[in-house]
């Protein structure tokens, strides 16, 4: 009884200070406050100063400020422009045609970005004037930006994965190699759905597109060439060893500005601006982060982690029903939080289940990307939708409906991931055993 009354002690202020306005950060260390103060002997003051403090002086974190500096510099590139010249030519052979630049645009901005959103603006200003005028389906064009551009949650170099592995302390390199496999396989069952609809649908009447010589179609892949070098030496540099997580996204930010610099675009202004959009960015995940961090420690003193454990375990659930339980919880969650924020403020009652379970956590972090990348899509404060609301112009029932596909190929592929866990394993126990 007395744990009941301290998640609803909880949930009720939290949810009071998200209502009125608090930011993310400063109502997780509100709640932190409340717990601390009522169930706690302790001095809150000098414990949540060095929480704090320990929270964001963490070394690994500082990959996360310069993953997305890099993804601003390139956003305020022409790289969008020269992504769809170089995949194009690509994908109008295929059945569904150049809806696929839609999922492969994201599947390559996100090995750059680490952001949803970042990823969604950036392909969908390239390709949803391209596509209306090739009279391609509306709702497909809306559907499947707003699934691919969730790729940026899962293909390294993630900010969610980041995230995730500082909170639970374990090695960014091993998460970001997890994503890889499961992120191509979600991407080729987006572009396996888009393929289908073409086949099948009575209404599929796109204009034909000009056919391109083999030589030419070799010409216009130059455009992709620089993206594609940056993605191989900020991923390979990792994957040889030569570089951990921090130092592969510094490499990231020099290779990101030097290919502004080549394409001309690179400015004091444009400069000037993906740094402060960074800055803001970093800042704004720094403080859920210490608040999370607060919270969880207020947690932890109270037992509360412990105590439902304990009572999870005296269910006796099996590990897949426990991950079922767990995926309901995070899609419901999802409806009203934003993803990097779930996984902070859940972590510390939701790992020690984990672990109980006998959980790999470098895989339950492939699992959570995957569910937290539908809450994007999910009303009603799925962010995606609110981008391609803008984008668009549409109203927020419509954009949701064409983005319900796309969501329930997520939770197809949450059983993919629970049915072969190699997917998401394989790799960085390669590469460790390499290592």
């Amino acid at each position: 009884m007395e744990d009941a009354a301290i998640i609803i002690l909880f949930v009720f202020v939290l949810f009071t200070l998200l209502g009125t306005g608090v930011w993310v950060g400063l109502a997780l260390m509100g709640v932190a406050w409340v717990g601390m103060e009522l169930f706690t002997s302790r001095p809150v003051g000098d414990v949540m100063l060095t929480t704090i403090w320990s929270a964001s002086s963490s070394w690994t974190l500082t990959a996360l400020p310069m993953f997305i500096w890099m993804g601003e510099i390139l956003y305020r590139t022409r790289l969008s422009e020269d992504m769809f010249k170089g995949l194009s030519p690509w994908m109008a052979v295929l059945p569904g045609g150049l809806l696929h630049t839609n999922i492969a645009g994201c599947t390559v901005f996100a090995a750059v970005s680490g952001s949803s959103a970042a990823t969604l603006t950036t392909v969908g200003k390239m390709s949803i004037p391209e596509l209306r005028r090739r009279n391609y389906p509306e709702h497909l064009v809306v559907g499947t930006l707003a699934g691919a551009a969730t790729l940026g949650l899962m293909i390294p170099p993630s900010l969610t994965l980041i995230v995730y592995g500082v909170t639970v302390n374990e090695s960014i390199s091993k998460l970001f190699f997890a994503g890889v496999m499961p992120g191509f396989v979600l991407a080729a069952m987006f572009m396996g759905y888009v393929a289908i609809y073409s086949f099948t649908s009575k209404n599929w009447n796109p204009d034909d597109e000009e056919r391109l010589s083999f030589l030419q179609k070799i010409s216009n892949s130059r455009f992709l060439i620089p993206v594609l070098l940056l993605i191989s030496v900020v991923i390979g540099s990792l994957y040889l060893g030569y570089a951990t997580a921090t130092e592969a996204a510094a490499i990231g930010v020099v290779g990101a500005l030097i290919l502004a610099a080549l394409q001309g675009s690179l400015s004091w202004c444009s400069f000037t601006q993906s740094l402060m959009g960074a800055t803001r960015t970093s800042a704004m995940i720094a403080l859920i982060l210490a608040g999370a961090a607060f919270l969880s420690l207020a947690m932890g003193f109270t037992g509360l982690p412990r105590g439902l454990a304990d009572l999870i375990a005296h269910w006796d659930l099996s590990r897949f029903q426990l991950l079922m339980v767990l995926l309901v919880f995070y899609i419901i969650l999802g409806c009203f939080l934003d993803g990097i924020s779930s996984v902070v403020l859940t972590m510390a009652v939701v790992e020690p289940m984990v672990r109980e379970a006998g959980i790999d956590l470098i895989w339950f972090g492939i699992f959570v990307v995957v569910v937290i990348e539908m809450a994007q899509i999910t009303p009603p404060i799925g962010f995606n939708l609110f981008v391609l609301q803008g984008m668009t112009g549409h109203e927020m029932g419509y954009i949701t409906k064409c983005a319900f596909p796309m969501f329930l190929l997520m939770i197809v592929m949450v059983f993919v991931l629970i049915a072969f866990p190699d997917l998401a394993l394989w790799l960085p126990e390669t590469i460790v055993a390499r290592e």
